[in-house]
């Protein structure tokens, strides 16, 4: 098995990449009303070695806006794609429960599109094969796309064939003239990833096989703004959906969303089911959905002006607690390494003042350094030689998985923290916030 590579020449959407967020992305409508402004920050994933700690780093801004128009959520396009994703840091399989909801998926679609050896399956944003790995057990053949090489050679090592681009119409166009089409086209939690969602989906509406199945995921921006997901806004994820902006966007492209499932993942995600138009009746859930949207006010201005300033009282609240728990003398050693702590460390500006160090399961991470804040990564082995007082959930997400592999703190009467949606001691296993909670 071979890793397919091919140059991809400029980054898709590189010749108009904006050094702010004027216009929206989908609908061109200029933007004016702002979500939150996080200030400024570096790439959330460019992890620094022990010999880059001496130059500077580039920041740029971290504010979301909405288009009042089609209702996107998005932030500015500072830099082209292939600096953030030609080498990347996340690898989805250490996360033990992201792959069993990978494997669980990929049981219930081979069975329920009668998926076999003359069928393809094709994720975009493969990853490290998290997801394909389980198709190719069942003997079903697939097919990833992945920009970053070194996630997509650890892909490759599970025998998963990938292929290094991102993707686009020209991709699309490739595959298909070659005689592939995608029975099934996954895409999890890429779509707030692509800077050119018009490509991309059009994209997909080739691909896409006539009587093919895509389905997408991605975080609930409902969900963001109920829960004060804030640290889930970051340079990589250019854009925020709810189910109908979503629906309009995949519907200029000819595909409709026939179905929609409400996930716990992620802080409450939505999983889209999307055939070819006119692709039959909206379900009922998808039908229940949009009415909360719009209960929620979605479509006005008013639950995206609220945001903001829950934003700044829960970083007041966190350094708050954070100052009052270092003047007492206790410990604080925070747990993983997302994207997502980058924001909230930079935004709140938390250095090793007051986090000793981070841990991360990821060994690509280990003797690396945070961006901007410049707190030092190690193994988790090391929390139990710190012998820490607090040990902070930073990929709240993971709280249950994370404290339950860690619960051997409480022998020297450590105790865990989270701070979304706000700062919360977790006193006991009872008390834990679950994944599923988070909806």
């Amino acid at each position: 098995m071979t890793l397919e590579t091919v140059s991809n020449g400029p980054a898709a959407g590189a010749d108009r990449v904006r050094r702010g967020t004027t216009h929206c992305r989908f609908c061109g409508a200029a933007l004016e009303t702002v979500v939150v402004d996080l200030g400024a920050s570096p790439p959330s994933e460019r992890f620094l070695a022990a010999d880059q700690l001496e130059e500077a780093e580039p920041f740029y801004p971290l504010r979301a806006l909405v288009c009042e128009r089609c209702w996107l959520v998005q932030i500015g396009e500072y830099f082209p794609p292939d600096e953030i994703f030609s080498e990347y840091a996340y690898f989805s399989s250490y996360s033990t429960s992201w792959v069993e909801h990978a494997r669980v998926y990929a049981a219930r679609m081979t069975e329920q599109l009668c998926l076999g050896a003359a069928s393809l399956v094709v994720e975009l944003g493969s990853n490290d094969g998290y997801l394909l790995r389980h198709f190719v057990e069942r003997g079903v053949p697939v097919l990833g796309i992945e920009p970053a090489t070194n996630v997509a050679v650890a892909a490759i090592a599970v025998g998963v064939p990938t292929l290094v681009r991102f993707f686009g119409q020209e991709v699309a166009g490739e595959l298909v003239a070659g005689g592939r089409r995608a029975d099934l086209l996954i895409g999890n939690n890429v779509l707030a990833q692509v800077p050119d969602l018009h490509d991309f989906v059009a994209g997909i509406a080739h691909l896409l096989a006539p009587d093919g199945l895509l389905t997408m995921e991605f975080p609930h921006v409902l969900r963001l703004l109920r829960e004060n997901q804030f640290d889930t806004i970051y340079h990589e994820h250019f854009s925020y959906f709810s189910l109908g902006t979503a629906t309009r966007i995949f519907a200029t492209h000819g595909l409709a969303i026939v179905d929609v499932e409400e996930l716990p993942t992620h802080g409450g995600s939505l999983r889209i089911h999307v055939r070819h138009a006119p692709g039959g009746t909206p379900s009922a859930q998808m039908r229940a959905v949009i009415a909360e949207e719009q209960a929620a006010g979605l479509e006005t201005s008013a639950p995206y002006l609220a945001f903001g300033d829950r934003v700044e009282a829960t970083k007041r609240d966190l350094l708050a607690f954070l100052i009052k728990t270092r003047r007492a003398g206790r410990r604080i050693v925070g747990y993983g390494a997302p994207g997502k702590a980058n924001t909230l460390l930079n935004y709140c500006g938390i250095r090793t003042d007051f986090v000793d160090f981070l841990v991360d399961r990821n060994p690509y991470k280990h003797g690396r350094f945070t961006p901007g804040t410049r707190i030092p990564i190690l193994p988790p082995e090391r929390l139990a030689e710190a012998r820490p007082d607090y040990v902070w959930v930073m990929p709240w997400n993971l709280t249950r998985e994370i404290t339950e592999q860690m619960a051997g703190i409480r022998e020297w009467g450590g105790r865990f923290i989270v701070a979304i949606p706000g700062v919360r001691v977790l006193d006991s296993p009872a008390d834990r916030p679950t994944v599923e909670a988070s909806r």
